[in-house]
């Protein structure tokens, strides 16, 4: 439970101030524990940033995983990869403010763990891309581009969406589920 509640204010200092900006005082401040005792809880701030950084990535895997797991159909495939996507970025803006704000405050190792976690989401959403080329249902000729720019859609919704905004979060994953298939040349 506590570690849960740390994690949680770092996560939010982090947003709110940039991740050298917050001190471990201010950490346990917003969880009621004095800075020198968070220790018995973290290893260190950076430890918090890469948990938080790590996290993200594996619950973005794990949903793509998910969401491609039922069907073979490439078309199908991208856009219930790209709806995941653009799903968690909805629901989880502030990992993926820190995430990408604060990937120049993470140190080794956790930064290498990070980048091959980057890059494998990335390779996720390239291969379904080359599935739907080699099927001749795609028509691009990168898809390495086509999938940053599949990427960079949702991770811009973190920006911007918000639950009681103009459009529903089903209206604006499935709007951008068209967006990649547009961009997919499907």
């Amino acid at each position: 439970m506590r570690s849960g509640e740390i994690r949680a204010a770092a996560l939010e200092l982090f947003a709110r101030h940039g991740y050298e900006a917050t001190t471990m005082a201010d950490i346990g401040a917003a969880v009621g524990i004095r800075g020198p005792s968070l220790y018995k809880h973290v290893k260190s701030k950076q430890d918090l940033l890469a948990q938080v950084m790590t996290e993200t990535m594996g619950e973005l895997l794990a949903a793509h995983h998910t969401a491609v797991a039922t069907t073979t159909d490439p078309v199908e495939r991208l856009r219930r990869a790209t709806e995941a996507h653009v799903r968690y970025h909805a629901r989880h803006r502030l990992e993926a403010f820190v995430g990408n704000r604060e990937i120049r405050s993470l140190t080794e190792p956790s930064l290498g763990r990070l980048l091959a976690m980057r890059a494998e989401y990335e390779t996720c959403f390239r291969d379904l891309v080359n599935a739907g080329i080699t099927a001749n249902r795609f028509h691009v000729t990168s898809a390495r581009l086509t999938s940053y720019a599949i990427l960079d859609l949702g991770m811009g919704v973190a920006a911007w969406y918000r639950e009681d905004g103009e459009l529903s979060e089903d209206a604006v994953t499935w709007q951008y589920g068209e967006f990649a298939l547009r961009l997919a040349g499907a």
